[in-house]
């Protein structure tokens, strides 16, 4: 029998507040990596709340983990990053030892670059699951990068270099129940009797930018809602990320649920997702066989063409298009359900695909 002291071990470095997309990934690998017996530690920067691994009893080390922005970065930003990224290589290097790591894995920006520089200066392997132009840049030097769907590297067929894979998924997010999130918006309607009541007989769009709701999300609810509440369900979830943004999810049209752990249970209900083109929920949604419309551009004028990754599965527009890609799609769900079916084998497979190349980095 293995015990802990002879276990493999591995550290998992992040970006961000442990809360929503890129912790979500991490989440994700921690799993698929512990159900192979491998034992896991995460590590978060120390302002990081980390609600979702405090929400599962997962403790974490506190470590330094500067941002340059990700997809948004300029060269100020990384300039600045730049200065503290040294210290927080050894500040890393330190977690690693600490932990007894046989493998560092970082997820994505900072968290990625981190992981990669401190397992260099501990002389550890490493992994680093990239998306971004500068985590691509630095751990191709450093580390063994997976390039993951919203890096321009996903999309180019001549990059050969590079293992390519869809983000680790949840098994678990196509067994949602229909019936248990009907009754959490009903229980939310009856707490907020100011939003529209919910009527089973229609059909129902799920709006979402990610575990944040972004400002061109909430302009598209209110866009939409504004002309077709009376024919759907229009559910709209994620944390504000100005309170101003409220102003557009008119209480009598929409059901806002704000931040949600019963995301699978709503993709169970849904009939359509209008979602962004980075992130999590774009591959959840399509292993549950949902359309999706991808609204371009909301976050921070990022654009990764997901619909030229996921063809025929997927439409893309812009605001003033949603209505066109909405009603394309529900005129033809089967055309797009049979697309969708081409990618949920691939994307079902990617946390044990992740999970072989990061097994592959221990030492005999």
């Amino acid at each position: 029998m293995t015990t802990l002291q002879d276990a493999r071990r591995v550290l998992i470095f992040i970006t961000g507040r442990g809360l929503g997309g890129d912790a979500k990934i991490a989440f994700n690998t921690y799993k698929a990596l512990t159900e192979r017996g491998i034992h896991c530690e995460i590590a978060l920067d120390k302002n990081a709340p980390g609600y979702l691994f405090k929400k599962n009893n997962i403790p974490w080390h506190k470590v330094s983990i500067p941002q340059a922005g990700g997809h948004a970065a300029t060269k100020l930003t990384t300039i600045k990053a730049a200065f503290k990224t040294l210290h927080a290589g050894f500040i890393a290097a330190r977690c690693i030892r600490k932990a007894k790591a046989d493998v560092a894995v970082g997820v994505i920006g900072g968290g990625a670059v981190i992981a990669a520089l401190g397992a260099k200066l501990s002389r550890t392997p490493s992994v680093s699951l990239v998306s971004t132009p500068l985590d691509t840049k630095v751990c191709s030097k450093i580390s063994d990068p997976i390039i993951l769907p919203e890096s321009p590297l996903f999309r180019d067929e001549a990059v050969s270099s590079h293992v390519k894979a869809f983000l680790p998924t949840n098994s678990h997010i196509v067994e949602g129940d229909r019936q248990k999130a009907l009754q959490k918006i009903e229980e939310h309607c009856e707490n907020n009797p100011q939003y529209r009541k919910f009527d089973p007989e229609k059909q129902t769009i799920m709006f979402s930018s990610g575990s944040t709701l972004f400002e061109k999300t909430a302009k598209a609810v209110e866009l939409f809602a504004s002309k077709h509440s009376d024919e759907f369900n229009i559910v709209v979830i994620g944390s504000l990320l100005d309170e101003e943004y409220e102003k557009y999810l008119d209480d009598e049209k929409v059901i806002y649920v704000g931040y949600i752990d019963w995301v699978a249970d709503l993709y169970a209900l849904s009939d359509l997702a209008v979602l962004t083109d980075d992130g999590l929920m774009l591959q959840e949604a399509m292993l549950c066989n949902i359309p999706i419309v991808i609204l371009k551009r909301v976050k921070y004028n990022r654009y990764h063409n997901m619909e030229a990754i996921f063809k025929g599965a997927t439409k893309e527009c812009d605001l003033e298009d949603l209505d066109d890609a909405v009603f394309e799609i529900l005129n033809n769900l089967e055309s797009y359900s049979d697309k969708t079916d081409i990618y949920k084998e691939a994307i079902a497979n990617s946390s044990s695909q992740i999970c072989d190349i990061v097994e592959s980095h221990f030492r005999d």
